[in-house]
């Protein structure tokens, strides 16, 4: 069974009542802007690249929020799964991977809730609580 680290950044307005969200056009489902990490990325890198990859804009991440996994049988996939806490610095709205991404929308966190079950305590606990496990990357050794 194959290991794939993604990595996902939870980018909220100002006022924490609406999160960033992508449609993915393989499965027709939203989740938050993330994807795989590419061999020799670190998680944080992953997640920025990907967040520019599928918005279009410019984020900087912080502590990690969540951490799930799944196994994927038909696959032979074992997806583990980094939430970043994120915020945008730069850029436009953009879809720039049409192949990928049929839509990017704030989504209310109700909404947002409904949309990404597999954070079992909710979403907006990981907005609100400001609970984030610090992230270091060591470096290259």
């Amino acid at each position: 069974m194959k290991r794939v680290d993604v990595a996902y950044s939870l980018i909220t307005k100002e006022n924490k009542t609406k999160i960033l969200m992508v449609k993915n056009k393989d499965n027709n489902s939203w989740t938050l802007p993330g994807g795989a990490v590419e061999q020799g990325e670190t998680l944080q890198q992953a997640a920025i690249r990907e967040a520019k990859e599928e918005t279009g804009y410019e984020v900087n991440v912080f502590g990690i929020i969540a951490v799930n996994e799944c196994i994927f049988e038909d696959r032979q996939e074992h997806a583990v799964f980094f939430t970043f806490k994120g915020e945008i610095i730069n850029g436009h709205e953009r879809i720039e991977r049409p192949e990928e991404i049929t839509e990017i929308a704030w989504k209310d966190i109700d909404e947002a809730e409904q949309l990404m079950p597999y954070y079992e305590e909710g979403i907006s606990i990981l907005i609100n609580k400001n609970i984030e496990i610090p992230y270091y990357n060591q470096g290259r050794k």
